[in-house]
């Protein structure tokens, strides 16, 4: 009797299985929020020489991401503090891994940008974004990592902070693309391109990378911003697609707004 019983449980798990349709196959996707944010050093415009690492964290903390790609990050430079690593700290206030990159020297420190993951980090890198000596520029650099939110899907994911001249920009989006182009594993990019969807340098991206918005709402300034140039985009052809977009209206902790985006995994 007790094998009658559990063939017909089995045969009516089945039965429900077959009648699952796609809805139901897609409510069980793996998803991920992921933020972009330019923390400008976690200095307040309006707070004067204030540094607020504590602002910068509620901000990351209220929106609970998965994956953070922060720039404009300050370790240990006179004007954050000589002993306050922002990345290091940013990771204690909300309770994440963290990997930074340098970009260049500063008042006695280090500038860059990081990332921050609540999943542990298995691999990271940093690599340095070309800049033109004929024209100069600020040096500019990767912070990537490889995670695993699923067992057996692992991706990378990468905060960037690309030049304020344009063919600098050219010149570091050529790199990251046939860099990240170069890997089999999905990749999520995000951060401050300094550009805007028309440019060149968006176009470029669009080419390899999909935006998680093609109607992107402004990020810059905080108060009646009028451009978007941050961005969280996925490498073409990966197992990630965005779900939704949205632009966190903060006007206090620093003088971009965040950008906050839901992507399923298949």
């Amino acid at each position: 009797m007790k094998f009658v019983h559990n063939l017909v449980f089995l045969l009516i798990s089945l039965v429900s299985y077959a009648h699952e349709g796609p809805s139901d196959v897609a409510k069980k996707a793996k998803s991920l929020k992921v933020m972009t944010y330019n923390i400008h050093h976690c200095n307040p415009p309006s707070a004067g020489s204030k540094i607020d690492v504590e602002a910068i964290a509620r901000v990351i903390t209220a929106e609970k991401p998965d994956l953070v790609a922060l720039q404009e990050v300050d370790v240990n430079t006179e004007r954050s503090g000589k002993g306050l690593n922002q990345a290091k700290e940013l990771a204690r206030l909300t309770g994440m891994n963290f990997f930074f990159s340098k970009a260049i020297d500063h008042q006695g420190g280090d500038y860059g940008v990081a990332v921050l993951s609540r999943f542990p980090i298995l691999d990271s890198t940093r690599f340095i974004l070309p800049i033109d000596p004929t024209i100069g520029g600020e040096t500019r650099t990767i912070a990537a990592i490889t995670v695993e939110p699923t067992k057996g899907k692992r991706m990378i994911f990468a905060s960037t902070h690309l030049d304020l001249k344009e063919p600098n920009r050219l010149t570091q989006s050529e790199l990251i693309i046939r860099h990240f182009g170069a890997t089999d594993l999905p990749v999520i990019l995000a951060g401050d391109f300094n550009a805007q969807t028309d440019s060149k340098v968006i176009q470029l991206f669009d080419q390899t990378f999909v935006r998680s918005c093609q109607s992107c709402a402004p990020t810059i300034p905080v108060k009646n911003p009028n451009r978007a140039i941050d961005f969280v985009m996925v490498k073409q052809g990966g197992s990630l697609k965005s779900t939704s977009t949205r632009v966190v209206d903060e006007q206090y902790a620093s003088d971009h707004l965040p950008v906050v985006v839901e992507l399923k995994l298949n």
